[in-house]
């Protein structure tokens, strides 16, 4: 089968960071060492950091004595201050653009604005920038604009990996639902855009679509969301383990990408057997 990998996927900058950071932590300091939430969206790579010896913890209460890694998606400055507070040590692994947005939140309410921010109020993401403001409010889609307060000046930021065509409907419709001010700021990530862009052009050109990565990875569901909208047959999968073979049944050219924090081992393993698959003979 001919298989062709989309020009932009796999680890972002932000992701590599936060693994350089576990894996050095690992073998450079004694332990014990704990990740405050999974480290990054990904099972494969966890369990990995996990045998090296990483901890997970999934709440401060749990962490008594070492060091304590934050993910890359950041921790509610409350969760910060208690760990200081224990006398851990702290390693902060966090984006640099979801820093950015914690930032943005706190400058956006010092300005009077009620901080607005597009995405899911259940992703670490958005829950570590909540932490950052008073009276957050999150909206998904437009069945959450009920939440906005009428005739408010509204500070609007968005979770990192949304997409553009998403953030620019949910703006219209917060446009018409009614304020006194509007101020937006792009807080989208431009890597996560261009793997958007480069998944959304090359499913448009093959049989079957895969998209690699967790299926608690945000900007993977988002990517894969995006394909099917132009090609019914895609499919997110966490690895090749997960194939269904009865899909390839009739399809001459697979297309794969993966999310921000789809390791390349696992990329490279389902492009090598899927391309080496022969459906004859299946």
């Amino acid at each position: 089968m001919k298989v062709i990998v989309a020009e932009k996927c796999g680890f972002c900058q932000g992701v590599n960071n936060a693994i350089s950071t576990a894996e050095t932590i690992l073998t450079s300091r004694p332990g014990p060492i704990y990740s405050l939430g999974s480290i990054i969206h990904n099972k494969d790579v966890v369990r990995r950091l996990e045998e090296a010896g990483l901890i997970m913890a999934y709440n401060v209460e749990q962490i008594q004595t070492g060091t304590v890694i934050i993910r890359s998606h950041g921790a509610v400055p409350e969760q910060i201050a208690r760990l200081k507070e224990k006398g851990l040590k702290i390693v902060d692994a966090t984006c640099v653009l979801v820093k950015r947005v914690q930032r943005i939140a706190k400058e956006l309410e010092k300005a009077g604005y009620r901080v607005v921010i597009i995405g899911d109020e259940n992703h670490p993401e958005i829950q570590a920038v909540m932490g950052c403001a008073r009276d957050v409010v999150v909206v998904a889609d437009e069945a959450d604009l009920h939440k906005l307060p009428k005739n408010s000046k509204l500070g609007i930021i968005c979770q990192t990996t949304q997409s553009p065509e998403h953030v620019s409907s949910m703006l219209g419709a917060i446009a018409k639902a009614g304020f006194q001010e509007l101020k937006v700021i792009n807080t989208l990530c431009k890597e996560a855009i261009k793997r958007q862009q480069s998944a959304v052009k090359l499913c448009k050109q093959v049989d079957i679509m895969f998209v690699l990565g967790d299926l608690e990875s945000a900007n993977t569901r988002r990517l894969a969301e995006l394909c099917k909208k132009y090609n019914k047959q895609t499919f997110h999968l966490q690895n090749w383990n997960e194939l269904d073979k009865n899909t390839l049944s009739d399809k001459n050219i697979a297309g794969v990408t993966a999310g921000a924090s789809t390791p390349e081992w696992i990329i490279a393993e389902f492009v090598e057997n899927l391309a080496a698959f022969d459906a004859s003979a299946a």
